[in-house]
């Protein structure tokens, strides 16, 4: 019998070519076969609006998204400065003004002989008390700072020793022993090397904390800016394309949408240029009006206690040039304080800032005249005229150093008032942005999503 030709069933060669073509669970087929469907929906108009429907949607939720966390880490800045790290830098200021002014009245105690005023007393008093009770509110507030809370250990642990070598010296001042004025300026080395550069480091640390939130809160919002501007063409370019295939002028959902994102995105805008330039204004006419005005205050400080010491050491203390060292110190420190006023009268942007600092500059000016012509009776040999005219009640330096020192108080106070009411503006304006800008973006894909479906809903 001939040999019959290898006949298949009919169909059997196609069946065949579809099993080798079929494939296998669990291999990439599955993702290539995925795409196919995908490309071949987007062949077909229902296809393609879906697609085009879910990217709008997506960009949508997700400039929502991104402008709720900018805004809120921004927000988050913004309060920081108000509420945590402005207040602590002002904290950190006032530990140093108050041990600049214990120092200060301790000397003005001593001076005064065995019987110290009990106006001076309360006044040295009140000083460690405040300095105390600040270090314990910035360690609970500081968050962590190392170097922060080096300088409150070193505080802590330096200022009952300092409290305790002025006791020495008030001791030995009331039975009369010249040892007292050791103590004293034993404890004015202590002081000066060890609490003031600590609390200096402090308020550096804690200020630089400030300016690091004003950067935060200030930094714009680049990401939710281009994503918002992204979903707005979006839906400008679908509506177009819906206009140009149906002829029809609007698309409700679609124009929902659009009016949705674009209020969100004006808002992010102008409510972060608002918040921006509050800020702006609280740091240049607040915050660096007030970091002027706390350092002049401690240049005065400073400068007072170096007048008392120069009486109570009598030229036992000198510089490497042999100039007496309590008198070199007064003159750099009233130097530096003419140039921190300076630099005060020219921040200050009104009148009720300006006028405190102005009056303060006629003071230090008679306190300088004042002072020569103290040093001037004490080099003549007149000890207890120098001790009137540095100590007395009407026409001595320490009237001119309290007009000083009240006039600053009140140039603080304003500054302090113009910088906690631009800074809270400035927090203000991003209030509710971030859960407006969330509900806003779930409505409008809502609604862009409503508008596509209705166009879907012409192909059933």
């Amino acid at each position: 019998m001939a040999n019959l030709p290898n006949v298949r069933e009919p169909g059997a060669r196609e069946s065949a070519t579809r099993s080798a073509a079929q494939p296998r669970p669990g291999t990439r087929g599955g993702l290539a076969g995925a795409r196919e469907k995908l490309r071949a929906a987007a062949t077909t108009e229902p296809g393609r609006l879906w697609l085009i429907g879910t990217v709008v949607a997506v960009l949508v939720v997700a400039f929502g998204a991104v402008t709720a966390w900018e805004v809120s880490d921004r927000s988050a800045a913004a309060g920081d400065v108000v509420s945590r790290s402005q207040p602590l830098s002002a904290d950190a200021a006032s530990i140093y003004r108050s041990l600049a002014d214990a120092d200060t009245a301790a000397a003005s105690g001593f001076l005064a002989g065995g019987q110290e005023p009990l106006d001076v007393r309360k006044r040295y008093d009140m000083d460690i008390a405040t300095a105390s009770r600040l270090l314990v509110k910035a360690a609970a507030n500081t968050r962590g700072s190392a170097e922060s809370a080096q300088q409150i250990a070193t505080l802590n642990e330096q200022l009952p020793l300092y409290n305790g070598l002025v006791e020495q010296a008030r001791a030995n001042n009331r039975q009369g022993f010249p040892v007292g004025g050791a103590y004293l300026r034993f404890a004015n080395q202590k002081m000066s090397t060890s609490l003031l550069p600590a609390a200096q480091k402090l308020y550096e640390a804690e200020t630089g904390r400030l300016y690091d939130d004003y950067d935060q809160a200030d930094t714009w919002p680049y990401a939710s800016t281009v994503l918002g501007l992204v979903a707005l063409g979006g839906l400008v370019w679908v509506q177009r394309r819906n206009y140009l295939r149906t002829n029809r002028v609007f698309n409700h959902g679609l124009l929902a949408a659009t009016a949705a994102s674009t209020v969100v995105l004006l808002w992010l805008v102008v409510g972060h240029a608002v918040a921006a330039s509050d800020l702006s204004t609280s740091r240049e006419h607040g915050q660096e009006s007030l970091k002027v005005l706390n350092d002049a205050r401690i240049s005065s400080l400073q400068a007072r206690a170096n007048e008392n010491l120069t009486l109570v050491a009598r030229g036992a203390v000198l510089t490497p040039e042999g100039k007496d060292l309590y008198e070199a110190e007064f003159t750099k420190e009233m130097a530096s304080l003419s140039g921190r006023l300076g630099a005060a009268r020219s921040l200050a942007d009104d009148d009720a800032g300006k006028g405190p600092v102005a009056k303060a500059v006629g003071d230090m000016e008679e306190w300088q005249k004042r002072h020569t012509a103290a040093r001037r009776t004490d080099d003549s040999g007149d000890y207890d005229g120098a001790l009137t005219q540095v100590l007395g009640a009407k026409g001595s330096t320490g009237e001119c150093f309290d007009q000083v020192d009240e006039e600053l108080d009140s140039a603080i106070a304003h500054e302090q008032r113009q910088f906690t009411t631009a800074a809270s503006d400035g927090h203000g304006a991003l209030t509710g942005l971030p859960l407006g800008a969330a509900l806003l973006a779930v409505l409008a894909a809502a609604a862009a999503g409503v508008g596509i479906s209705r166009r879907l809903a012409e192909y059933r």
